[in-house]
């Protein structure tokens, strides 16, 4: 009869250690798919990262190569990691208080941009979107409190980088770009919310009013575009 019931003992231990063996089997092969899975999304958004960068130094250097002789006489920079083609003159690009363009803008607009289109027009299909974007510096008159010259200047900014926006999609040569213009061109006002500071951190007021032209690429879609595949 002990016999009998040791037997039953070590059958019912043997079940359930067979049980816990199958169990941990189940979790590893989780734990392997879960780190493979993983493994394989870092890979593709490694892979973006990498085609992000070396594009992003493509069309850098292809705006630097068509612009380098004419950034000194058009007091522009090209920014390398953000890929902003800014114009650091506001004298010459509208009267002070004024959104209309200055004859001399239009015909530095009517000079820059065409080019600019057709040095883009290779990378299209990995640029999302290309911001004109309207800076001031954070006054407006001695009479303005600092909330009133914000609002003041955030419609100065977008009135200015309307009429920017206007005038190239007019422009003659840009009639062959104007479905991806309407598509992907968008001009934004942003006040003295992004300020150019000086080496002791105080606003360089005649530096922070520009106009600037900055593409955006489509990598971070395409990251959240993977990472919403694989849930």
């Amino acid at each position: 009869m002990n016999n009998y019931h040791d037997e039953q003992e070590e059958n019912h231990w043997l079940s359930v250690s067979d049980l816990m063996s199958g169990l941990m089997m189940v979790f590893l092969f989780i734990s392997v798919a879960l780190m493979r899975s993983a493994f394989l999304e870092r890979d593709k958004i490694r892979e973006i990262a990498v085609a992000y960068q070396e594009n992003q130094v493509a069309i850098y250097q292809a705006l630097q190569t068509e612009f380098e002789n004419d950034l000194p006489k058009w007091h522009a920079t090209i920014d390398e990691d953000t890929l902003t083609f800014t114009f650091q003159s506001p004298d010459v690009l509208f009267k002070n208080g004024e959104i209309e363009l200055s004859d001399q803008y239009q015909s530095l607009l009517s000079n820059f941009f065409p080019r600019y289109m057709k040095v883009l027009t290779p990378f299209k299909s990995s640029i999302n979107e290309i911001r004109i974007e309207g800076h001031t510096s954070s006054i407006w008159n001695q009479y303005s409190s600092k909330q009133a010259a914000y609002f003041k200047n955030m419609e100065l900014s977008q009135g200015r980088t309307r009429s920017v926006l206007d005038y190239v999609y007019n422009i003659p040569s840009s009639k062959p770009y104007r479905p991806w213009i309407k598509a992907n061109i968008a001009a934004v006002g942003l006040s003295s919310s992004k300020p150019i500071l000086d080496k002791r951190g105080q606003e360089n007021q005649a530096q922070s009013r520009r106009v600037s032209f900055r593409v955006i690429t489509n990598s971070d879609i395409q990251i959240k575009r993977i990472l919403g595949e694989s849930e």
